[in-house]
């Protein structure tokens, strides 16, 4: 795969002078009290005002936007969908899915021939159950930032990461192999999933927990070789890994899109990579998919439709969107179109060799118990085996209930 390097001096990592979306087909009639109302967080809000707009003006039907914290929309949306107080439309990630459908707040949708236009990987991740619930508008997964200063040699794999990252710490060059971020009281299984799976093993595997099948065992093993060598610790989380990359004490930094901008303006040059496999299988991260859906609630269903289907999703909409979270658009033919943004293009090539959080309701019960195994095998409290065996056996409990 190509290797994406960028001086980022003077980057600008967001798109400028964005047009606002124009109706692709004729407007339904609405009735003139008829509101719509989305849904959205602070990264969201000001570009569907845009939009929202745009679809007054077209449709005369006004948009409300409402700002909310992404921490509690989803489940105020669960709550008060059934009671008539909530939205028409929600903006959110694709992992909620299984849970508002299992709570019957989200309706189907027929994306038609705007379907083509988008990865099946981004559209895979907008199903449940067989049918298609969102719109996708953007990917994101982590990534490998390297210091192209300190380590000019993309790694082909993580053995050969962490040699080079070890040698630069002997040689005074650096203080860290490598900023890999671990949460010291949740652990970091978001972080680490590349690694895992390039030991063969996945969250789920055919619907079953699959954390502590051979190859979770495997890489439990391999997570405890990388403490006992301080490659990793739980000293070194999100923040202090990315100030010690962007201040060039490590030369290597797993993350996702949301770090970008902070160190575009810090002048360092750095590329971004697919996570390296550390195993004998390809590296896959989690896939976020980011994506707009309709309430089942909504008394504008109608209206609700036309605003997702032929102004959310045109091009200009979906660059609008990308220009306020810097996140790697679904829509193929914007990512062409911004193919010159090497960071861009990076983020976008590591989550295209992903694959997408599953979204099934039972991933709620997976993150504790799971996130907590791991931080007691990096601290060396326990077998590494049976921290992940117990951790298991705690989850399928907790789904069975």
């Amino acid at each position: 795969m190509r290797t994406t390097i960028l001086a980022v001096t003077g980057l600008a990592l967001l798109a400028a002078g964005c047009a606002t979306a124009t109706p692709a087909t004729p407007a339904p009639a609405a009735k003139a009290a008829a509101v719509l109302t989305v849904w959205a967080d602070d990264s969201r809000a000001k570009p569907l005002q845009d939009l929202a707009a745009a679809f007054q003006k077209a449709r005369g039907v006004q948009v409300k936007i409402v700002q909310k914290s992404m921490g509690g929309l989803r489940d105020d949306f669960i709550s008060q969908a059934p009671t008539g107080q909530g939205p028409d439309l929600i903006a959110g990630p694709h992992d909620w899915l299984g849970k508002l459908v299992q709570n019957g707040v989200v309706a189907p949708i027929d994306l038609g021939a705007t379907a083509a236009a988008f990865p099946k990987l981004a559209l895979d991740a907008m199903r449940y159950e067989g049918q298609t619930y969102g719109l996708p508008y953007a990917i994101e997964s982590v990534a490998l930032l390297r210091n192209t200063k300190l380590a000019p040699k993309r790694p082909q794999t993580f053995g050969e990461l962490v040699a080079a990252g070890q040698k630069l710490v002997r040689d005074g060059k650096a203080d860290f192999p490598v900023g890999l971020p671990v949460d010291p009281k949740a652990g970091s299984p978001y972080h680490l999933y590349p690694l895992q799976t390039s030991f063969g093993s996945s969250v789920f595997d055919g619907g079953e927990l699959g954390i502590d099948d051979k190859g979770g065992l495997a890489f439990a093993a391999y997570l405890r070789g990388l403490a006992e060598a301080k490659v990793i610790s739980t000293s070194l989380s999100g923040e202090i890994a990315t100030d010690a990359f962007r201040e060039g004490r490590t030369p290597y930094l797993v993350t996702g899109p949301w770090d970008a901008p902070a160190l575009a303006r810090s002048g360092l040059a750095f590329s971004v990579e697919p996570v390296p496999p550390a195993g004998d299988q390809p590296a896959r991260p989690f896939v976020g998919v980011q994506g707009f859906y309709v309430s089942a609630k909504s008394a504008n269903p109608i209206l609700a439709n036309d605003f997702l289907l032929n102004f959310l999703a045109t091009p200009d909409a979906q660059r609008e969107l990308y220009a306020a979270g810097g996140r790697p658009p679904a829509l193929t033919s914007l990512r062409e179109e911004l193919r010159g943004n090497l960071v861009l293009t990076g983020f976008a090539e590591a989550a295209l060799a992903g694959s997408p959080a599953p979204n099934v309701p039972a991933m709620d019960a997976v993150w504790g118990d799971w996130g907590l195994s791991q931080l007691a095998i990096i601290t060396g409290d326990g077998d590494p085996a049976k921290l992940t065996r117990d951790a298991a056996d705690r989850i399928r409990a907790k789904i069975a209930n």
